[in-house]
């Protein structure tokens, strides 16, 4: 068995929880506390030699000050224009004093339940979401008892993790068995604090699930293939063990990702920053300057929020936001983060930021490149999904292509492509890719440009409804969907259809005045069709120059009550005794049917060009989709002008032909059941 290194005069092994410095004579490693050097003295020190070195080569070698000595002396006795550094705990007693704006005026509290892809859409996910308790969000975490001894056991003791020394603020590696003793122990020298240690190639991912709105929205979960050659980036599942006064400083989480917090234990203060164009800017200043460390980014801008997040409550933090975080007291927690699509753009904007800032590889998120470019191929797909079922693609999903189209185009600039070209996928045909889904977005800001509004519609809308109560037009009182006057057009049609041929019949037999009478029902089911109301009813078979008003029944009129004086027609019987006066329609059904319907129906655009189909019909409703069918117009301006020719022709028109044809054109109309009448 090998024997464990021991360091010092007390021969004791390595402890990170201690200072230690080294002999420039002997190498050895020394306890601070064993040889009587400060922590923050030894900065001073140039070349410094351990007790027993000193017996042979003299006292340790001190740094030259620049500058008069009296005057240096002088300057380190006054306090005066001292600076406080980030993570100190003259710092943190700072921090915990001050007041700031509370998150109360930025951020949404919905319920577990409440929070959708719809509530997202609806919404907007662009301000911090505080869910104060965790029913409703479909996440399985292991209950409060659980302690960081258990994160011990199910990830291991000897896993290595990163651990920030919150006073240097920087980074040091210790395995997780250690760290469980520090946090544990009742001595603690130095404020540790575990932020990435990332569990979801562990036993404890078993025991965490994320919440539901995370799984539906992250593209790695949902769209990264697996058959990739590229490793699939594991950031979904963290956990955070921070000890009382740990402190990270400002910053935007790799990739622009959003993230979700889970306290388990403990509390967390959040220090939350709006991501406007100003403060990204000044961000970006503040993390490339000298003395960063001597700056509290939150007197950099107008407002810095503070938000409290307590055991049991639920953080989302959308993309882009800058934020701190103070640990009250010790908190062991959960988080991920994910990317989306509902601000693509501003995820590429700190993806740039990163770029511009060097930051090293380990701190950004893997493959970010690799996953835009399996998204954008995705987004082809979708649009020209919803283009061949007639569907129109959410704002956010078309402006956030636009984004990753332009980010693709960059990418793949001649000067600039040996530093993206490894992170493209083989499945993936860059040129092509761009061209079609810039194709894509043309269509649908061309469909913008003719309907006047974005889309069309608007989700929840039918076509012809209105969007307010009071909006609604005087012509069209309550006028419903399309697809009812589509249906009840053509029952109408038939029926009357059916009836007129009855009482032509009749009268070939015995000529005569009849009172045509037609059922309630049908003109209950018009209600508020301004182009079938009850005195406008006027027989589908008959054209321009023989049509007949249909007298309805006074049951019905009484029903609906008084719309009117009637017209002189409605007093007249059907009075049909020779062929001249019974008029066939002899247009085609699909034709006829147009022509009734042409007034209602919207002006939508005309059909976008076709696509190829989508691979699975049954595909669930993707976010972004609009839910709804929107009906358009089929018709050319050359199919209006040979409508218009064919009616001045029938209005010249004499006889349609007798009763066999119109006994042929009721058959054809009433199908195989029209016998059987």
């Amino acid at each position: 068995m090998a024997s464990v290194p021991v360091y010092c005069l007390c021969r004791l092994p390595y402890d990170v929880t201690r200072f230690m410095i080294e002999c420039d004579v002997c190498q050895d490693w020394f306890h601070g506390s064993c040889v009587g050097v400060e922590e923050d003295a030894a900065a001073d020190i140039d070349l410094y030699h351990c007790p027993n070195c000193q017996l042979l080569h003299g006292p340790s070698v001190m740094k030259r000050r620049r500058g008069n000595q009296k005057q240096v002396d002088s300057a380190a006795g006054k306090d005066v224009g001292k600076t406080v550094k980030t993570g100190s705990s003259q710092f943190i007693k700072e921090l915990r004093s001050r007041t700031f704006p509370g998150a109360d005026e930025v951020i949404l509290k919905p319920s577990g339940t409440q929070l959708t892809v719809e509530f997202l859409e609806e919404n907007s996910f662009s301000v911090p979401i505080l869910v104060l308790k965790k029913d409703g969000l479909g996440m399985t975490i292991p209950p409060p008892s659980f302690t960081v001894r258990d994160v011990e056991h199910y990830v291991g003791a000897d896993k290595e993790i990163d651990v920030i020394d919150v006073t240097r603020q920087a980074d040091l590696k210790m395995r997780l068995g250690e760290f469980v003793n520090y946090y544990c122990g009742s001595r603690r020298e130095k404020v540790l604090n575990v932020i990435s240690l990332e569990f979801s190639e562990t036993r404890l991912s078993n025991l965490v699930e994320t919440p539901k709105i995370v799984r539906k929205l992250s593209w790695v979960e949902n769209l990264w293939p697996g058959e990739s050659v590229f490793e699939r980036p594991n950031v979904q599942k963290y956990c955070l063990m921070g000890v009382r006064d740990s402190y990270t400083d400002f910053h935007i989480d790799f990739g622009g990702t959003s993230v979700w917090y889970h306290v388990l234990r403990g509390e967390k203060i959040f220090y939350l920053v709006r991501p406007t164009a100003a403060n990204l800017t000044l961000f970006e200043a503040w993390s490339s300057s000298s003395n960063q460390n001597e700056m509290f980014f939150g007197d950099q801008v107008d407002k810095c929020y503070r938000c409290p997040v307590r055991q049991g409550q639920t953080l989302f933090i959308p993309t882009g936001w800058i934020h701190a975080v103070l640990t009250p007291v010790d908190c062991l927690a959960f988080g991920g983060n994910f990317l989306h699509s509902l601000n693509i753009e501003m995820q590429l904007k700190a993806y740039e930021i990163e770029k511009r800032l060097s930051t090293a590889d380990f701190f950004k998120f893997p493959n970010f490149e690799t996953i835009c470019w399996y998204v954008g191929k995705h987004l082809l797909d979708i649009f020209r999904g919803l283009r061949e079922n007639r569907r129109h693609p959410a704002a956010y999903l078309v402006h956030g292509a636009k984004a990753l189209n332009t980010a693709f185009r960059s990418w793949t600039k001649k000067e600039a492509l040996a530093e993206h070209e490894e992170e493209i996928p083989g499945t993936v045909r860059p040129a092509q890719l761009i061209r079609d889904l810039a194709k894509e977005i043309r269509l649908v800001e061309q469909n913008i440009g003719k309907t006047g509004s974005p889309f069309g519609l608007q989700r929840g809308t039918q076509p012809g409804a209105t969007a307010k109560k009071g909006d609604q037009s005087p012509k069209e009182p309550g006028r419903k969907g399309s697809r009812r006057d589509v249906a009840t057009v053509k029952a109408l049609e038939l029926e009357l259809l059916n009836k007129y041929t009855r009482q032509a019949l009749k009268g070939v037999e015995s000529p005569g005045q009849e009172e045509f009478d037609m059922p309630s029902s049908s003109l209950e089911d018009t209600e508020g069709e301004p182009d079938l109301t009850e005195e406008e009813l006027s027989l589908v078979v008959a054209n321009g120059r023989g049509s007949r008003k249909v007298k309805a029944s006074e049951r019905a009129r009484s029903r609906k009550g008084a719309r009117g004086p009637p017209s002189p027609s409605d007093a007249e019987a059907l009075d049909i005794d020779s062929e001249e006066d019974l008029q066939i329609d002899e247009t085609p059904r699909r034709e006829r049917r147009s022509l009734v319907l042409r007034k209602r129906l919207p002006k939508f655009p005309r059909k976008l060009p076709r696509a190829k189909p989508c691979l699975d019909p049954n595909r669930v409703r993707e976010p972004g989709e609009v839910d709804f069918d929107i009906e358009e117009d089929y018709t050319t301006e050359e199919d209006e002008e040979e409508e218009a020719s064919g009616d001045e022709q029938l209005e010249g028109s004499s006889s349609a032909g007798g009763i066999l044809d119109l006994l042929k054109a009721s058959r054809q109309v009433g199908g195989a059941d029209y016998d059987e009448l």
